[in-house]
């Protein structure tokens, strides 16, 4: 399995559309796709990481190059104070 983990700084008020977002794209029924988290950081107003995972590096590379994934980031950035800050990588443990 491989994913991301992205920082993000929600603008004032849209913490729910974020989540929405987040919902519509996991119903698009995107290859590989397995989960989406969203944590809102304790003690920090509007910060949150979003941890996304793939069945494999193929399959996030596929989506991240997608135009359909490009559209769904500007949606995303959109609801942002800033750009994330993302870290990629290997899923070395999972616990369903």
């Amino acid at each position: 399995m491989y994913g991301t983990v992205a920082r993000v700084i929600v603008k004032q008020g849209m913490e729910q559309q974020l989540i929405n977002l987040m919902s519509t794209s996991e119903a698009e029924s995107v290859p590989g796709f397995i989960q989406t988290i969203v944590y809102s950081l304790e003690g920090r107003p509007n910060e949150c990481l979003v941890a996304v995972v793939f069945d494999s590096k193929e399959s996030y590379v596929a989506n991240a190059a997608s135009p359909e994934q490009n559209v769904r980031f500007h949606e995303m950035r959109a609801l942002l104070e800033t750009d994330p800050v993302w870290d990629d990588g290997e899923i070395i443990h999972r616990t369903t």
